[in-house]
């Protein structure tokens, strides 16, 4: 099992540090956590010279790295010319992701806009079969590519509506975002048997690959929208448990990489989920 944050904490500044290829030594040897994900959100602007220096340092230290694609992905945009930019910011990032070492690039789907929820859908599955398509073509079929369950009710990314897209093919695994799927449905991860009944699904659909989804675990604020922001694991308000996280995870076998999200406190959060697998499998 892999775990680790996206992007820099607070908490890696404030020890003096700088530069992202630093993260791995800092990641590694004073929380002990061994998995990284870097964030493309505004677009894939890395040098290959950047992405050399992570790589060395992520292997000496031996830290998972995955790369999210940027923000601007829409598989259920009508206009081809944006449908095309929407395949090359994927297969933009997977480039970047594998000069850095990595393996997994994490995108959002897409957004409903004015389609019904059931053309929205279709349109999306149908144009990730075109995705799979590019991803052959310029060379990335040897890389894992997770679309994520998403936080907001316009956007695409129930937990039924990603395993659509991964029925296609076994390089697309799921990244599931439980803080979003606890937004979307107004707090509906009440229990450990509520999330346990998300894996199940996974399992049941595309079978053991599932137990290597890809997650990404915060607590959210939400609205009647779904998603508003990101919180840290001490907020008392809003969920998911990460100790009901931390028990269904364990309880169904899986093995995934874990990258958490907090609000600044990332890494340090992180680190409790490290602690708590730990402490879990100790009892």
């Amino acid at each position: 099992m892999r775990i680790g944050p996206s992007g820099n904490s607070e908490e890696f500044y404030a020890a003096g540090f700088k530069n992202t290829e630093q993260e791995p030594k800092w990641l590694r040897e004073e929380l002990g956590l061994n998995a990284y994900e870097y964030s493309f959100g505004r677009g894939v602007n890395m040098s290959f010279e950047k992405a050399e220096k992570i790589r060395v340092e992520a292997q000496k230290y031996d830290v998972l790295i995955s790369g999210h694609a940027p923000y601007f992905v829409n598989l259920a945009n009508g206009d081809n010319g944006m449908l095309e930019k929407s395949y090359t910011y994927i297969t933009s990032t997977a480039q970047m992701t594998k000069a850095m070492g990595g393996q997994r690039v994490i995108f959002h789907p897409a957004a409903q806009g004015k389609l019904t929820r059931e053309e929205a859908v279709q349109r999306t599955v149908e144009k990730a079969k075109v995705l799979k398509d590019r991803i052959f073509e310029r060379g990335f079929s040897d890389m894992i590519f997770c679309p994520e369950t998403m936080g907001k009710m316009a956007q695409i990314g129930d937990t039924k509506e990603i395993l659509q897209i991964c029925k296609l093919w076994d390089n697309f695994i799921p990244c599931i975002d439980f803080g979003h799927l606890n937004a979307r449905t107004q707090g509906g991860l009440k229990s450990v048997k509520d999330i346990e009944d998300v894996l199940d699904e996974i399992l049941q659909t595309i079978g053991e690959r599932g137990k290597k989804l890809h997650v990404h675990i915060s607590k959210i604020m939400f609205g009647n929208k779904g998603e508003v922001k990101h919180l840290n694991f001490d907020d008392q308000i809003y969920g998911p448990n990460i100790e009901h996280f931390v028990e269904a995870i364990l309880n169904k076998g899986c093995d995934p990489t874990i990258i958490c999200e907090s609000a600044g406190h990332q890494a340090f959060d992180a680190k409790t989920i490290k602690e708590m697998i730990e402490k879990s499998r100790i009892v």
